[in-house]
């Protein structure tokens, strides 16, 4: 039986990841923030939460439209990187605190919109999180989740289990009984019943595919293993010899998939859930 692993292990596990989570997952996230943000209303005076912030996919989204924003992560470099990222666009409304998702140093019902990308989902208490976050949102305000849908319809993480499970003599993949962290809310039906234990009512599940596009195999590499501590022990013990192995079946398969490019747009499903305090 697995552990589950305490918060200082937790914070250090994402503090060693942050420089290439920030360089290779972050951009992305960007993009991927911007869409998540549709079905909210936010502008000038909106309080917005980013909870497990990372290095800034939905708080920098947020504060391009005007919003007060104030990022949380648990890991002091994502905060410093954000705020890097933020002043970098002359971004002067976003507040960066070091915080645990599972206990919000904040009064009751301080935010109008209390929000988290691939974040509260990777705790390992998702229902005290999203009751954290439900806590210091005000009635009436709005809380948004955005949460990987299937595994099998993740790309960037199949192509590289398909690689790694041909060169690599027993490679078992990830383990799925139960799914990964990242995965507890990739039924849509899960997510509703979540929202509404949690006492959110008007819930809504959008189901949507997000492109990702990769310029190489080396690229798909270091995104999948800068995502997540998931994504790094993934590849601990792979040798030097096997890498270089996956990065010529990793490159078949882009090519295969683009024509003949080194690069390729994938796919991954996601889920972006609402609800209303």
């Amino acid at each position: 039986m697995t552990e589950t692993p305490t918060q200082d292990q937790i914070r250090d596990a994402w503090e060693s990841l942050a420089p290439r989570f920030d360089e290779f997952m972050t951009p992305g996230n960007l993009r991927h923030g911007e869409d998540a943000l549709r079905p909210v209303d936010i502008g000038p005076g909106t309080r917005f939460l980013d909870v497990a912030a990372g290095s800034g996919a939905l708080s920098i989204s947020a504060a391009r439209r005007g919003a007060e924003v104030v990022a949380t992560d648990i890991a002091p470099t994502m905060i410093e990187r954000l705020v890097a990222r933020a002043r970098a666009e002359g971004l002067t409304h976003i507040e960066g605190r070091v915080m645990d998702g599972h206990a919000l140093a904040f009064d009751d019902d301080t935010f109008d919109v209390s929000a988290s990308q691939h974040g509260v989902t990777m705790l390992p208490d998702l229902d005290a999180g999203l009751a954290e976050m439900v806590r210091v949102t005000k009635p009436g305000g709005t809380v948004l989740v955005v949460a990987f849908g299937s595994p099998r319809r993740m790309e960037l993480i199949g192509f590289l289990l398909g690689a790694l499970t041909a060169v690599v003599p027993g490679f078992t993949g990830l383990p799925m009984d139960p799914p990964p962290l990242p995965f507890q809310l990739a039924d849509p039906g899960v997510f509703r019943d979540t929202f509404a234990a949690a006492g959110l009512s008007d819930v809504v599940v959008d189901t949507r595919t997000w492109d990702m596009p990769v310029d190489s195999a080396a690229d798909l590499w270091n995104e999948v293993t800068s995502s997540h501590p998931i994504g790094a022990r993934l590849v601990a013990d792979v040798t030097e010899s096997q890498r270089a192995e996956a990065l010529q079946a990793l490159d078949r398969m882009l090519r295969e998939r683009s024509g003949g490019e080194p690069g390729a747009v994938l796919h991954a499903e996601v889920n972006v859930g609402t609800g209303r305090k």
